[in-house]
């Protein structure tokens, strides 16, 4: 048999210096001085031959074994504590909710900032239409900071051309509320 101190173990001699399947379940075998590599094939290779869970080599995988049936348990799952995937993925998520978090509080902001501004200007007696021209900067950052929000997965994209949709009618509102946009009710006849 192969020393525990070597990388891989074959599947012959693992499952040689194993314990019969018919005696013994998988789960009460002590793999824990195996590298994962060996524990999987360890654990593979107790299960009882053409019963469930078998190995087959197909000419098309070149002499490989493939394994048929039943999935993999996690082995911390029979100790009890979780494994070092689960906590890194709870890392990430952590990290990915705050950076979610800061992208749609800026794109809230930038969004109140222009909604703001447009109502100040809507009850503004002497607006001048050079007054929408620092507005429509300040829709630009928005727009693209909705588009950022929608990039990154923080937000869905038609929840993002709602946000969008709903500056650039609240400024068009404005413009004819002002008469310095006229809407076309009929279309220009193209010949």
């Amino acid at each position: 048999m192969a020393t525990a101190t070597s990388p891989l173990f074959s599947l012959s001699s693992l499952s040689a210096s194993l314990p019969s399947p018919a005696r013994t379940t998988p789960a009460s075998l002590s793999l824990r001085g195996l590298s994962p590599r060996a524990r999987l094939s360890a654990s593979y290779a107790a299960f009882p031959i053409g019963g469930f869970g078998a190995w087959s080599a197909t000419p098309a995988s070149s002499g490989r074994w493939r394994r048929r049936g039943l999935d993999v348990v996690c082995e911390a799952t029979k100790t009890g504590k979780r494994p070092d995937s689960v906590k890194k993925r709870e890392r990430q998520n952590e990290r990915h909710r705050i950076r979610n978090h800061a992208r749609k509080a800026e794109m809230r902001t930038r969004m109140k900032k222009v909604l703001k501004a447009l109502e100040k200007l809507r009850k503004k007696a002497d607006a001048t239409p050079e007054d929408i021209v620092q507005i429509e900067k300040w829709i630009s950052e928005a727009y693209k900071a909705i588009d950022k929000t929608v990039k990154v997965g923080a937000m869905h994209r038609n929840t993002g051309n709602h946000r969008k949709s709903m500056l650039a009618r609240r400024k068009k509102a404005i413009e004819i509320l002002r008469g310095w946009y006229v809407p076309n009710a009929e279309p220009a006849a193209t010949t």
